[in-house]
């Protein structure tokens, strides 16, 4: 079994960040690291590769500088591979051109089961997944709690509010993973000295068949304006309760127009 893990790797979100003040985007020159969010697909790719008693992972990222970093941790954890879009016409890609250059990526891997976050720590748009998905032409299943494999289908327990839905799709199909769905393993020493020699793909924006035109701001279909620091809180008010509180407390909640 092939699966396919998206992995993104994103500024380190202990560190302070910083935006460009020319085009509004995250600044992401330095070392990058692997999306916490995503160790969870990379786990999970791993344990479904054991169970079907054989296959790899692949990981597909897209990073600028040709920025391994982040990759390097995935592929210490167990994966066997990865393949890396690095260009510079991909910067300011919005989600949708990301998705096409993921989309074309992934198709080389020729997977069997792709596997992504619900969504990236740094964007949080949640959108790109099922767009590659749809570009793709698999069928998508979101914010899986539990995933399992079953000759040519996937069978998830997709989270809900209220607890959680049995879906099941033909393979290959899209799938995302929420926290929680496996506990991601430390990689080894070994697997860390291991993992400086896998093979890491890289590849251009003219390598997967796309014209610069269709990725990066050219192609974005959105803009930052502007950006501006967040409100600071006020402190709040202390009403001491002297016995006429619920009336207080429905005189504020009025004066905010709630009830």
């Amino acid at each position: 079994m092939n699966v396919v893990v998206c992995v993104k790797q994103i500024p380190d979100p202990a560190a302070p960040q910083q935006l460009d003040p020319a085009t509004k985007n995250l600044v992401r020159s330095g070392k990058l690291i692997m999306d916490d969010s995503d160790s969870y697909g990379v786990e999970m790719g791993l344990q479904l590769v054991d169970a079907a008693g054989g296959g790899e992972v692949t990981l597909v990222s897209v990073a600028p500088n040709g920025e391994t970093s982040g990759l390097r941790t995935a592929l210490a954890m167990g994966a066997a591979k990865a393949i890396l879009v690095s260009d510079e016409a991909i910067a300011g890609s919005d989600a949708l051109s990301t998705a096409k250059i993921l989309a074309k990526a992934i198709a080389r891997a020729e997977p069997d089961l792709v596997l992504a976050a619900t969504e990236s720590t740094d964007g949080y748009t949640g959108t790109t997944p099922v767009q590659v998905a749809e570009l793709l032409g698999m069928p998508s299943i979101t914010f899986a709690k539990q995933v399992s494999v079953d000759g040519s289908g996937v069978h998830v327990q997709r989270q809900t509010e209220a607890g959680y839905d049995e879906v099941e799709a033909p393979l290959p199909a899209v799938v995302t993973v929420t926290a929680g769905v496996v506990e991601p393993r430390y990689p080894s020493f070994k697997g860390i000295m291991a993992a400086k020699s896998k093979p890491v793909d890289q590849l251009t924006v003219s390598d997967l068949g796309l014209d610069a035109s269709q990725v990066g701001a050219q192609g974005a279909r959105q803009q930052v304006i502007e950006v501006a620091d967040a409100e600071a809180r006020s402190a709040g008010e202390v009403v001491p309760d002297e016995g006429d509180g619920a009336d207080r407390i429905v005189a504020f909640l009025e004066r905010l127009k709630i009830v």
